[in-house]
């Protein structure tokens, strides 16, 4: 189980062996859990936090890594692109594994046979039945390939 207890001891870990990228990254992330639970919670942010939240805020820091990744690659910046990688790496350590391809459709072949013809109303089905075990984007990719077919 993720808890703030469980990123705070990785911090202290990181901090004693020297990993600079892994202790800049954990830092970055206890900020972005915090602001967020204050967000949400208010001041009592500390004790309401849940493992949802906390998954909720990695997978925000994981996607704005990946945009920032893609985002470099096109301006040409290795040395930015580099440094996005080491602390996204970082990241999906604290991320569940997500599905196989495989394991996805067979989640969403039940969502493509309901008939539904509004797209948007399938991905809303789609995302409920994967339940935060694969990207939207991927997901829709999938929902789409499959309902041409």
């Amino acid at each position: 189980m993720l808890s703030l207890a469980t990123v705070r001891s990785d911090l202290t870990t990181a901090l004693k062996s020297g990993e600079s990228v892994r202790l800049g990254t954990l830092r970055m992330l206890l900020s972005a859990v915090n602001n967020s639970g204050i967000a949400k919670y208010g001041a009592a942010s500390e004790e309401r936090l849940t493992e949802g939240d906390i998954l909720d805020t990695i997978k925000k820091q994981a996607k704005t890594h990946h945009e920032s990744i893609e985002a470099y690659e096109k301006a040409g910046r290795q040395e930015l692109v580099a440094k996005e990688k080491a602390e996204l790496a970082v990241l999906e350590t604290y991320l569940p594994k997500e599905l196989s391809d495989d394991e996805l459709k067979s989640i969403l072949a039940p969502v493509v046979a309901s008939g539904q013809a509004n797209f948007g109303l399938l991905m809303k089905q789609a995302m409920e039945a994967v339940k935060g075990q694969a990207e939207g984007g991927r997901v829709a990719g999938l929902l789409k390939q499959m309902l041409a077919k």
